[in-house]
């Protein structure tokens, strides 16, 4: 993961490698469920962590996205982030 110092203030982390790792760490969970009969993991409490960790990616993309700046079109948002 690439991390980010801010003199004075805390190490940041890119919010696309953090929602990468949640979805691989779920996925990861699931096929571990699927393959180890004797893993000793509940399918649907790793299902529920699995939904866990995907809304919490979800959430995360979605603010991510409602802070790209847009312009133009209809109501001042195209679709086009500012500056291409």
């Amino acid at each position: 993961m690439s991390l980010v110092h801010v003199p004075g203030g805390p190490l940041l982390l890119p919010a696309d490698e953090v929602t990468h790792l949640l979805r691989r760490l779920a996925t990861r969970w699931l096929d571990s469920a699927s393959e180890e009969e004797e893993s000793g993991l509940e399918r649907k409490t790793v299902e529920a962590l699995v939904d866990s960790l995907t809304e919490v990616a979800d959430r995360i993309d979605a603010e991510c996205i409602a802070l790209v700046p847009f312009h133009g079109g209809e109501g001042g948002r195209s679709g086009v982030p500012e500056g291409r």
